[in-house]
């Protein structure tokens, strides 16, 4: 078993404007992106279930073939910067993605 972190050469999470949190995931071999991409386990559902969220406020989850990676953008709980925000830039909401286990 081998985990999206161990496969991924970057994991990574930022602010994409007040609203919304964008997870970034790139890789640096085809071999590992297909592998990641058809074993079909990102979707929206295991998002939605990882960062405790409806589907509803996943805006996007692309793959991008020739940039070797995958994007996913989702609504924040707390818009940036304001009274319970606790990651100002969303820079550490990444996390919950790096224990995917993928076939």
């Amino acid at each position: 078993m081998t985990t999206l972190f161990e496969l991924a050469k970057v994991l990574r999470s930022k602010n994409s404007g007040p609203f919304e949190i964008t997870l970034d995931v790139l890789f640096n071999s085809k071999e590992n992106y297909f592998r990641v991409k058809d074993a079909g386990i990102i979707t929206k559902s295991l998002i939605a279930d990882l960062y405790h969220i409806s589907e509803q406020q996943i805006h996007h989850l692309v793959f991008f073939d020739q940039a070797l990676g995958f994007k996913i953008t989702f609504a924040r709980e707390t818009s940036s910067g304001t009274v319970g925000d606790r990651d100002v830039y969303g820079a550490q909401q990444h996390a919950p993605l790096m224990n995917i286990i993928i076939k």
